[in-house]
């Protein structure tokens, strides 16, 4: 850019001196009167200073040529000041499928990810043989005997996993995930189960994930199965809206309305002799529980705002739903109203170390927890004058996740879920659970990880009742990542 300048400047400087000794020629009579010398070497300056400007109109066009070769604008409104037939320099072309650049932000990335896990188990008590390789507090029996005597040695493999996923391009994601934990109509099965199917385009994401009341970033660092009973934990069908916020992030979903209804102590009740519709009701001899179901017309709405900083994060999430139900018999709809908070935090302790805390309340929103909960059940154990109520809830977890060093970590922790017992349930129905977990995990190297853990549960029923089990758990875990292995159009 400068040497442009200089040289641009010095022509002008030789065009000026030509002009000069051109004047000077014209009136050689002049100079020939008095000195015919001098005008022979004013001849010679001539043919000199016309040799140098030509010298010098070589390189400028020279520099000229190079410059709109490098497209540099700077050096480009400066030839086009001076050269008035130049013409501006067209604008870059949008990127095609076929350029390198398309291949980078258009590209179809897939990246393969799982592990394999193997449990070995000794359960000094006895739970449901369908939940044998999981401390579920739910499935703790309050009959001593339930299930057989105690001590039961348990493999498992149900928890491996594998997932696939990827982007497209900048905006559109991908994730599609399973494991062999059967549950529902595959209790007790190692079976493929989804666990997400999720995709997103820009701030919009559709499918199964993560329920947005929840915070999975507080599960912790243990290896049974089902883990905290008092953390909201809930994979659900869900449409997503995230506003980032910088770092932070606020969320707003429509998810899918599932009711855990109970009838409680009039499950083999005759439905006519339910509440006072019972004017309008068909005598069939068939019970409440065969006649009386979830009926939901409105998706759920749940709000959440995270923050994150350099002390870990934490969140703020509400629920807000409609839980509605019928009758079979006679097309009778009725609802409540259900809601909940849910607050959390991960708070980084030193190094890796993180404490992880969660303290949900609400009425209603009982299967959005991890273990036992019920969203309505029955008011009043008088059956002329029952009605619905949406059962409140208190939901507690604490844990601690130590790391020693690279090789060596231990989680201890802690959590709760207590229900308000409604008049019309039954005593044997679930009403509040706990567990508490310690571990010593090992990490020989990557990818690999190996430890023990004990675990204690208790349940309480309405009635009073206790159960109670405590085990070990012993497992392997060897994990694989392929990275981003396929790139396509």
């Amino acid at each position: 850019m400068l040497r442009v300048t200089i040289l641009r400047a010095w022509v002008w400087v030789c065009r000026l001196q030509l002009a000069v000794l051109m004047a000077v020629g014209l009136v050689p009579s002049a100079l020939a009167a008095t000195d015919e010398e001098r005008i022979q070497q004013l001849e010679v300056q001539l043919e000199q200073q016309r040799q140098l400007l030509d010298a010098m109109a070589a390189e400028l066009e020279s520099l000229k040529a190079g410059t709109q070769a490098n497209d540099d604008p700077l050096q480009d409104a400066v030839v086009a000041a001076e050269d008035s037939t130049y013409v501006a320099a067209q604008p870059a072309p949008e990127p095609t499928l076929e350029s390198s650049s398309s291949e980078e932000s258009n590209g179809l990335t897939l990246q393969l990810y799982g592990f394999a896990m193997a449990d070995a188990i000794y359960d000094f008590k006895r739970v449901d043989p369908n939940w044998n390789d999981t401390l579920r507090v739910s499935t703790i029996p309050t009959d001593a005997g339930q299930y057989g005597q105690d001590g039961e040695f348990v493999f498992s493999v149900r928890q491996s996993r594998l997932g696939v996923k990827g982007n497209y391009g900048d905006h559109v994601t991908y994730l599609l995930e399973a494991e062999l934990f059967g549950v529902g109509g595959d209790e007790g099965q190692t079976t493929p189960r989804l666990r997400h199917a999720w995709a997103t385009y820009k701030q919009f994401g559709m499918g199964q994930t993560w329920s947005n009341f929840m915070d999975a970033d507080i599960f912790p660092n243990t290896i049974d199965y089902w883990g905290p009973t008092g953390m909201v934990f809930y994979r659900n069908q869900q449409a997503r809206f995230t506003v980032p916020l910088g770092s932070d992030e606020f969320s707003i979903a429509l998810e899918d309305p599932s009711t855990a209804l109970t009838v409680g102590r009039f499950r083999d009740v005759n439905v006519c002799e339910i509440g006072s519709s019972a004017y309008d009701c068909e005598s069939t001899g068939s019970t409440a529980a065969e006649l009386y179901q979830a009926h939901n017309e409105l998706p759920d709405l749940s709000l959440r705002y995270r923050n994150n900083g350099e002390f870990g994060h934490y969140q703020v999430a509400a629920m807000f739903r409609e839980l509605g139900y019928e009758r079979l018999d006679n097309g009778r709809q009725e609802s409540e109203f259900g809601w909940g908070v849910n607050l959390s935090t991960g708070l980084r302790v030193w190094d890796r170390d993180m404490l992880k805390l969660q303290l949900v309340y609400g009425e209603g929103i009982g299967n959005y927890m991890n273990d036992g909960g019920i969203d309505i059940a029955p008011n009043s154990a008088d059956p002329a004058t029952a009605r619905a109520e949406a059962v409140p809830l208190l939901g507690v977890s604490a844990y601690y996740d130590h790391y020693w060093n690279d090789k060596w970590s231990t989680s201890i922790g802690w959590s709760m879920n207590d229900l308000d017992s409604s008049a019309g349930q039954a005593g044997s129905e679930f009403t509040q659970g706990q567990i508490a977990q310690i571990n010593l995990l090992h990490y020989p190297r990557d990818n690999v990880m190996m430890g023990t853990e004990f675990i204690w549960g208790e349940r309480k029923d309405v009635s009073g009742a206790t159960g109670e089990d405590y085990r070990i758990q012993f497992s392997l875990k060897v994990g694989f990542n392929t990275g981003d292995f396929l790139r396509g159009k």
